[in-house]
């Protein structure tokens, strides 16, 4: 998954990073103001946003200000014409992990996406699952894979945890109300919409296969 989100209002710098940033094999999303950002950031998963600041109907900094009280903790690089200590300084607070001015080269954005997503490019891959490690995302074939907050834990406990089984008291662990009747529905959902084998092991727990 090598997709950014790029909240940029000046066409012409907007398309040049899409082509650039394509040509280096990232798939871009480009928003011109920041409620179409919010629009993309909530129906899609992306590698890492790209948020200029001064931009029509939410700006870049307020925007990622709510994408972080929402939770989302994607990594974030602000690219700014304000030089000021205090713009700066606003960026960081609000969640960002960099702060680019512009004028900047392609060429140095560039190595600091790559910084900042190393650790997420970190993955489990099983047939045609990967379990990115640092977001805990999981996609099939390349696409993100979407599942209940409880499935989800039990599949990445699979995941992690494979060639060896995970322990019903692990399992357990991972389930609103526990019991073996609830984790017994839960493999079986996970069964038939992942379309995979999960073996019970008699005594300790279940596995992927």
């Amino acid at each position: 998954m090598n997709k950014l989100l790029l909240l940029e209002d000046t066409p012409n710098l907007a398309k040049t990073l899409i082509k650039y940033l394509k040509f280096n094999d990232y798939e871009v999303d480009w928003a011109k103001d920041g409620e179409e950002a919010v629009e993309l950031s909530y129906q899609n998963k992306y590698l890492l946003y790209l948020f200029d600041i001064n931009v029509p109907r939410l700006n870049g900094i307020d925007l990622l200000k709510s994408l972080r009280d929402a939770e989302d903790f994607t990594p974030a690089i602000i690219i700014s014409a304000l030089v000021d200590i205090e713009s700066v300084t606003k960026g960081f607070m609000a969640g960002a992990d960099d702060y680019l001015k512009k004028p900047f080269d392609p060429e140095e954005l560039l190595l600091r996406i790559k910084v900042k997503t190393a650790s997420l490019q970190e993955s489990i891959t099983f047939k045609e699952y990967e379990l990115y490690l640092q977001s805990n995302e999981i996609c099939y074939k390349g696409e993100p894979l979407f599942l209940g907050t409880v499935q989800k834990g039990i599949f990445m406990a699979l995941l992690k945890n494979n060639p060896n089984p995970v322990t019903y008291d692990e399992l357990l662990n991972l389930l609103d109300k526990p019991s073996e009747n609830a984790l017994r529905v839960n493999i079986a959902k996970l069964k038939k919409m992942l379309n995979l084998e999960i073996k019970s092991i008699r005594g300790i727990g279940y596995k992927i296969i």
